[in-house]
């Protein structure tokens, strides 16, 4: 394991990591219900293009196509014996493109929720989903990530599992939640509960945010609270590229690059320090964001009145720590990340 990632955060004062992996997909004609797992064997090529895009914009840091590489989410797929091969896989091909960068990139080995509902409101036990997490882990790690990357989750308690698997494989991690139900992710977690929890892991992870959610202004607000709970480690902040809207029957968020290049500079006010996208978010919405991080200088923390200004209306009157109840809205699946 490389400890690129904490020698980057001492050197810098921020990241920009990559965008969206299956909005990407999608264009290169990913189908609905495909494993976009199984391209890391089947498709190399277009993984890689994939990858590059990213590096190309910018990107500092970027992450593999194993979004849900856990042996439950591959058991849809009848492919729940190849975890290790097509996590091994995806990493192997992000680190090719990271050494050849020309500079230092940092791979990061995308790990999903396991789909499943933990105990005692669901089947999975505690010990099942440390295992998968652990065995996911292990494949990211012989494929040479520098560090894992858990994302889009919901339930404290595998957020714990998570932790401890990783523990088990000896790797560094960073973390994130989805915050999309009025301020809460829809296992009813808030900001301050999340840095609550990172406090008390065992094996505590090197950043940690949210990412995903209903669009970048409600994001922004998430961050804020993180902030405003004095988190002692950097935090994450991968907002969607606007709204998901069906059209011709099709999933397209309405952020432009303009808007994205508003939200990472914002991002990085509110105190983000690893700023990227996530659903909807493509290799021109990330080369905007760095040329705005890099030519406008650092301000004050944001309101949440200038965040609204800048970046649209909040989805619902509370952030997750109030009474207010959620503006309706589309929602999107998330089988293949972003």
């Amino acid at each position: 394991m490389s400890d690129a990632l904490s020698r980057l955060l001492r050197e810098r004062d921020w990241i920009l990591a990559d965008g969206a992996t299956g909005t990407t997909l999608f264009d290169m004609g990913l189908m609905a219900g495909e494993a976009p797992e199984l391209w890391n064997v089947d498709h190399p090529d277009r993984i890689r293009t994939l990858y590059r895009g990213a590096v190309d914009a910018g990107s500092d840091l970027f992450l593999t196509n194993s979004f849900g590489g856990n042996a439950s989410r591959l058991k849809l797929h009848s492919a729940e014996a190849r975890v290790r091969e097509l996590n091994r896989a995806a990493a192997e091909i992000a680190r090719d493109i990271a050494d050849g960068a020309g500079r230092t990139v940092i791979v990061a080995g995308s790990v999903g929720p396991t789909g499943e509902i933990m105990e005692p409101m669901g089947t999975l036990t505690h010990a099942a989903a440390v295992e998968m997490f652990h065995e996911q882990a292990e494949g990211l790690k012989e494929g040479g990530v520098d560090v894992l990357w858990l994302e889009t989750i919901s339930s404290p308690d595998e957020y714990r599992a998570a932790a401890e698997g990783f523990a088990l494989a000896g790797m560094a991690w960073c973390g994130t939640m989805s915050f999309d139900t009025a301020g809460r992710t829809m296992m009813g977690v808030t900001s301050t509960d999340l840095v609550k929890l990172v406090r008390g892991l065992a094996h505590q992870p090197l950043a940690y945010g949210a990412n995903c959610g209903t669009g970048a202004s409600d994001l922004l607000r998430t961050i804020l609270g993180f902030a405003a709970a004095g988190p002692e480690l950097p935090l994450i902040a991968k907002a969607n590229a606007g709204i998901p809207k069906f059209h011709d029957g099709h999933i397209h968020y309405d952020g432009t690059p303009e808007v994205m290049a508003a939200y990472a500079v914002l991002a990085r006010d509110a105190g983000a320090r690893i700023i990227g996208g996530c659903c909807g978010t493509r290799p021109d919405h990330l080369a905007a964001m760095r040329r705005a991080l890099e030519g406008t200088e650092p301000g004050p923390r944001p309101s949440l009145d200038l965040v609204a200004a800048r970046l649209g209306p909040f989805s619902s009157t509370s952030d997750g720590t109030g009474e207010g109840g959620p503006a309706p809205r589309a929602r999107a699946g998330r089988r293949a990340r972003g």
